[in-house]
């Protein structure tokens, strides 16, 4: 685990500080979902987590030209042994009301996002504790040495303790609760904007931070963000120039994006793998007219509903060429993918038909399907076209579709026997999907999102392993190892990895990320 900081990285991250400012433009901007909340450690999503980082910010972030890490509230950083590394903290950066971020802030952040309540827990997997050295410096202490643990931490803002206390937001809002706390609704942060409005479902607008400690390459005053959940209605909003930028612009408008001389479309593959999820715990399904036992439960029954979906069909008629057909939980750009791992089961209808007949479902059986409508591209429709093929078989699955705000703490209460789920890697390491989708639920980020309670005692061990292993070739070959695993036993099932195009007009300048962010230090509005 090599973490010291070098000149390299500190060039990098001079654009931060040294970069002249364009003229001044305001920045409207839409896509179709909506966050769930403010505060910070509360719900892990990426457009979330996104929305977060103009507001708030961590000791570390990647560059969002080469995904390197780099320093942002931390400006240096070493291994003083290797289950201890020393931060040295920025000097002179002020939250929004105008006080002193310190080693006391950074200490309680990292502490509440390791909170019971937090979702944020397989980014602080492995830290023991943080440690106050003095006011501008804190030791990080490891449980055993973490090879990643400056990619975790790239997804760890800072909250002023002083803040949460007066504002009784301690501890992060529980999402699978309907209680609210302050942070909920408000965000205080460090970052280059502040969040002066936020309207649910209607839109939230952030104002450029004059006092903020760095400089920026965009020249983005005013930033407006508008959740509109119809594709028609986004397209339009863009086209009439109501906005300025659409993050998912659907499969069948490109065509007439890409050929408008006043918008383009800037294209690129997302570290998202799109997969299903089952429920392989409880001993009966809700609502299922099997009795007395779960079908899930059984591989064959897994593998015949893996083996009726016809991906090949979903990309080309669905997602039209932005869905990439996979077998793997993980997608190319992350650790531990190899080519073998990603090789789906066969499409084979009479294969599914015989699996299920061998398990002793031959009229097949009605099952819950929970799906988003508006987090993935073309969700819904993705869902739908699963149920058809489904009905194939003879397997009736009841499908049902929430918007995000209520699908993620549905799911997350295990209250769906099958649903959807995307799942981005921001560490481009292949623990970040195994720890949270894969080990048995337990302490930490253990199986924070393994909604359907799959539970592997060979993965369990693999992926404890892989926590704390750091001779490389031996680490890779077990995150290989657990990801075939996974397939094996088809813990879950795999469809495709999403390309994002985003759809702007040409007087728009941006850096386009694999975990499809904006970087709004870096957008410029010509």
């Amino acid at each position: 685990m090599k973490l010291q900081f070098n000149l390299l990285s500190l060039a990098a991250a001079a654009v931060f500080v040294a970069a002249p400012v364009a003229q001044a433009k305001p920045f409207k901007w839409a896509s179709q979902g909506e966050i769930s909340t403010w505060d910070i450690h509360s719900q892990n999503n990426a457009l979330q987590n996104g929305l977060h980082a103009n507001v708030y910010e961590s000791l570390v972030y990647y560059n969002s030209k080469t995904f390197d890490v780099e320093p942002v509230l931390a400006t240096s950083w070493k291994e003083i042994s290797p289950t201890q590394v020393r931060f040295n903290l920025r000097q002179g950066v002020k939250f929004h009301d105008g006080s002193a971020f310190t080693a006391d802030d950074a200490v309680y952040s990292i502490q509440r996002a390791m909170a019971k309540t937090s979702n944020f827990t397989p980014y602080v997997q492995g830290i023991d504790k943080v440690v106050k050295v003095d006011a501008q410096t804190v030791d990080v202490l490891l449980k055993s040495p973490n090879p990643v643990l400056l990619r975790q931490m790239t997804e760890l803002r800072m909250m002023s303790k002083a803040w949460a206390e007066k504002n009784k937001s301690v501890e992060p809002k529980d999402m699978k609760a309907a209680d609210e706390n302050f942070a909920h609704r408000n965000a205080m942060g460090t970052g280059p904007y502040t969040l002066e409005s936020w309207q649910p479902d209607q839109r939230m607008v952030f104002k450029r931070n004059p006092n903020w400690w760095g400089k920026m390459d965009g020249n983005v005053t005013e930033i407006v963000y508008t959740p509109i959940k119809s594709a028609a209605t986004r397209i339009a909003a863009l086209l009439s120039g109501e906005v300025d930028m659409v993050l998912d612009p659907t499969p069948q408008d490109l065509g007439r994006l890409r050929s408008s001389p006043d918008l383009k479309v800037v294209d690129g593959v997302e570290n998202r793998t799109i997969f299903l999820g089952m429920d392989q715990f409880r001993d009966e399904l809700p609502g299922s007219n099997i009795k007395g036992k779960n079908p899930l439960k059984d591989l064959r029954v897994r593998k015949a509903l893996y083996q009726a979906i016809d991906v090949n069909t979903i990309s080309r008629n669905i997602m039209r060429g932005l869905g990439k057909p996979t077998g793997a939980l993980v997608a190319p750009q992350v650790a531990g993918w190899t080519e073998a791992v990603a090789k789906r089961f066969p499409y084979d209808v009479d294969a599914a038909k015989k699996l299920l007949a061998d398990a002793g479902y031959a009229d097949g059986f009605e099952v819950d399907f929970a799906c988003p409508n508006n987090r993935y591209i073309n969700d819904e429709a993705i869902c739908q076209a699963v149920t058809a093929m489904w009905a194939r078989v003879g397997v009736k699955a009841k499908l049902r579709t929430l918007p995000l705000v209520n699908y993620f703490p549905m799911i997350q209460r295990y209250e769906a026997s099958i649903y959807m789920l995307g799942w981005g890697v921001p560490t481009f390491d292949a623990l970040y999907s195994l720890q949270s989708l894969v080990r048995s639920v337990g302490q930490g980020g253990d199986g924070n999102y393994n909604v359907g309670r799959y539970s592997n005692q060979r993965m369990d061990y693999l992926v404890d392993r892989i926590k704390a292993e750091t001779d490389a070739p031996v680490r890779a070959r077990m995150l290989t190892e657990a990801l075939q695993l996974s397939n094996d036993t088809v813990s879950h099932i795999p469809l495709h990895d999403q390309v994002i195009p985003w759809a702007m007009k040409k007087n728009v300048e941006l850096v386009h990320r694999a975990d499809n962010r904006v970087d709004m230090r870096l957008v410029k509005v010509n």
